[in-house]
């Protein structure tokens, strides 16, 4: 309910409630609360205020992979508009491609995937170099809107790592 009336309320809220909605993500240790809190509360708060980037920077570091994993969905709806910090969520994911968390690993496939709605290119381009070490839940996520011919490079690129004992799915790397 918390969750529900701060998104209600989201347009009230000011760069120094940061902080009580950072514990609320420390605290909430699931998806379904996490995931609203990042992309519905932080994530317009982050677009009024960019000075709170630094903020997500901060988090993309954190100890607590749902807060790095917040860093990451806070950055989506722009991207999804096709107006985003691709740069920066590019940063946040080349430094979390390699985590075994599926949590973090779902979260760099579905930024990816909804920017690739409006960028394709720009997924594909990123992706495509990292395909061999990108877990295959964010290679599959990735890559449902990038063209035919795009998605067979990737998938292959990934393909021809996991034959070679690169990139899984299963436990840490």
């Amino acid at each position: 309910m918390a969750v529900l009336l701060l998104e209600a309320f989201q347009p009230l809220l000011r760069p120094a409630d940061m902080k009580l909605l950072e514990r609320l993500i420390h605290e909430s240790k699931t998806w379904a609360l996490v995931d609203e809190l990042a992309v519905a509360i932080v994530g317009p708060l982050v677009e009024r205020s960019s000075a709170l980037l630094r903020v997500l920077d901060r988090w993309a570091a954190d100890e607590d992979f749902w807060l790095r994993r917040s860093a990451m969905l806070a950055l989506l709806r722009p991207l999804r508009r096709g107006n985003g910090d691709f740069r920066r969520f590019a940063r946040y994911a080349e430094r979390m491609l390699d985590e075994h968390q599926f949590f973090i690993r779902k979260s760099i496939g579905w930024v990816l995937r909804e920017t690739g709605k409006r960028a394709p290119d720009v997924v594909y381009a990123w992706l495509l170099p990292r395909a061999a070490s990108a877990s295959g839940v964010t290679v599959r996520e990735a890559v449902k809107y990038l063209s035919a011919a795009q998605r067979a490079e990737v998938l292959a690129a990934h393909q021809s790592a996991r034959r070679r004992g690169g990139a899984s799915d299963r436990g840490p790397r």
